[in-house]
């Protein structure tokens, strides 16, 4: 098992993430799908009564999406795994400013590979100690992990100027650009993402490796994708939650389409 707590800083209130997280998502998983690969939503509906950190939230929206995704994953599980196999399963208790998500293969791996991500979004810079409230030995082997999304390398790969926090100015917000090491301290709003990274691959032979590049895949999408959450201001800012609903809804639409025709799309598996 392997324990990260990636806290990720955003010039956003904790209010407008709520919007932006959704908004980006439901982009991303556009340009993640196609010839046969990408994102399939089969449940996006509200839920009740499922208790989430010591029962502090229980209601919220709840997914259910499944991940077609070969090219996505590192080589040496290709060559290993069965045609068919490589179906990521993913289910989200989203009551926000609490979510979890539970990322698992039923199809092949079952209960030996469960990823598990919770996040919890409060209006600080990223200075708590531990909100996801840990004991024992999770607390011990947890790593703390700041990412900072204007001064944190970035696969070549990755960049588009267009997401480049260092050089982006919101025109409906004047925010931007975040200049220097410190930039954290200087914003107003300010709010952190604590995403904390919990994964079990028992693979003899293969479980520290894999769960090492588990890691290294939930940073290098953490600092992607809120870049990007950040320098799509413009685009979201201003949505209601209602108009998140009939976005998720007619992106779900164009994701079973897109699916079925072109070429894989997105990011591919990184194999170092």
């Amino acid at each position: 098992m392997l324990i990260k707590e990636f806290r990720v800083t955003l010039p956003l209130t904790v209010e407008e993430y709520q919007v932006a997280q959704l908004y980006s998502v439901a982009e991303v998983s556009k340009n993640e799908t196609g010839g046969g690969e990408g994102i399939e939503v089969l449940k996006n509906e509200p839920f009740e009564n499922f208790p989430l950190l010591g029962g502090k939230y229980s209601s919220g929206q709840y997914t259910y999406k499944i991940y077609h995704l070969a090219s996505k994953v590192p080589t040496m599980i290709r060559l290993l795994a069965p045609k068919g196999s490589l179906e990521i399963h993913e289910e989200a208790w989203n009551a926000y400013p609490y979510c979890r998500t539970v990322i698992t293969n039923p199809g092949y791996m079952k209960e030996n590979f469960v990823i598990c991500i919770e996040s919890l979004h409060i209006g600080d810079t990223g200075e708590q100690d531990n909100v996801h409230e840990l004991t024992g030995e999770k607390l011990k082997i947890r790593e703390v992990v700041h990412v900072d999304i204007a001064n944190d390398p970035i696969a070549a790969a990755d960049y588009r100027e267009s997401e480049d926090p260092t050089k982006f100015k919101s025109i409906k917000t004047g925010r931007g650009p975040l200049i220097g090491p410190d930039w954290r301290r200087k914003v107003d709003p300010v709010m952190t993402c604590y995403k904390l990274v919990t994964c079990e691959f028992k693979w003899f032979g293969l479980q520290t490796r894999i769960e090492n590049f588990i890691q290294k895949s939930e940073r290098r999408l953490f600092t992607t994708f809120h870049r990007q959450v950040f320098c799509w201001i413009d685009k979201w800012h201003g949505l209601t939650m209602e108009d998140i609903r009939a976005l998720e809804d007619k992106t779900k639409d164009e994701l079973d389409k897109q699916r079925q025709q072109g070429e894989v799309c997105g990011m591919k598996g990184d194999d170092d």
